[in-house]
């Protein structure tokens, strides 16, 4: 039961990175690395102030802003510099590295004797009031004209500049909203573990989007559930492998390399090579169904497909 447990709460606090990475792969179609960066910083500026003995709610508020802002810089460098999405991204990532040192001052801050947002609450009810309310206030905005213009930019920019809206001003705050949630992400994180480190972030983008796959590959048929619901679903069926990975004796090392392998076969599962070969069954098995012998034409015809 504790195993079960501690899945949801890591899963639900994950599914709020999940959600991030969905915005900015899924929404925009932008290859966004600077999630590595952001998530950190999130927990690094949280640490910080803990260590101050500052309101741990209030700094769950500034490591959410410092994260979106890290967001903004990433898409003036696309927009604005005309830098490469993709390499936008990584600049950001490895500044922020050495951001988050010298916001922290040290490679790792304790936070065991520090005040949290978990100190004497249930963890897993606080988890799931917050993810709750994240997931439905940006469901309530995707539903408003500014979120229907955010999933306009990233399936047709020019339909959003024939409207006479600014794609930059819009693509700038999808990325400020998904880093800003990242963050947040990490700095709830680093308070539920008791510490924050500078290299708590390497792969947390792989993760987030192994999470984003898994959810909308294993829930695709049931229509009715939103984007971000699948999102925080798969993020809790990714550490429930991973956990159970571990329970089962795998080495610790080898974490990184299963997020690979899973990464890996969920994007197999829906490329267009295993649907080409149901296709092909499907309609060999139409043509069998259909007359018994083939004729020369029909059996090219079938060796073709």
């Amino acid at each position: 039961m504790d195993l079960i447990i501690n899945v949801l709460e890591q899963g639900l606090l994950f599914g709020i990175v999940a959600i991030g990475v969905y915005i900015t792969y899924k929404i925009l179609d932008f290859p966004d690395l600077s999630v590595d960066g952001t998530y950190p910083l999130g927990a690094a500026i949280c640490a910080a102030l803990l260590f101050k003995e500052i309101n741990p709610w209030f700094a769950l508020i500034i490591a959410t802003i410092g994260g979106a802002l890290a967001g903004f810089v990433t898409a003036f460098l696309n927009v604005k510099l005309k830098i490469t999405n993709l390499m936008s991204g990584i600049l950001v990532m490895i500044g922020l590295y050495s951001v988050n040192l010298i916001v922290m001052g040290q490679s790792n801050i304790p936070l065991f004797n520090t005040k949290s947002v978990f100190n004497g609450e249930n963890k897993i009810f606080i988890i799931i009031t917050v993810v709750l309310l994240i997931k439905l206030t940006f469901d309530l905005f995707l539903k408003t004209k500014l979120g229907n213009l955010l999933i306009a930019v990233g399936d047709n920019e020019q339909l959003v500049t024939s409207l006479g809206v600014n794609k930059s001003n819009i693509k700038i705050l999808g990325l400020m909203i998904s880093n800003g949630l990242v963050a947040l992400s990490g700095a709830l994180t680093a308070q539920y573990q008791g510490f924050s480190d500078a290299s708590m972030g390497t792969g947390v983008v792989v993760m987030g989007l192994a999470s984003v796959i898994i959810g909308s590959s294993m829930f695709k048929r049931i229509s009715f559930i939103k984007a971000t619901s699948l999102s925080i679903f798969g993020a809790i069926i990714y550490k429930l492998a991973i956990a159970m990975a571990l329970k089962f004796g795998l080495n610790p090392n080898y974490l990184k390399l299963m997020t690979a392998i899973i990464v890996i076969l969920a994007l197999s599962l829906n490329s267009d090579t295993f649907k080409y070969k149901s296709r092909r069954k499907s309609k060999k098995v139409i043509l069998e169904n259909e007359g018994g012998d083939l004729n020369a034409e029909d059996s090219s015809i079938a060796q073709g497909l």
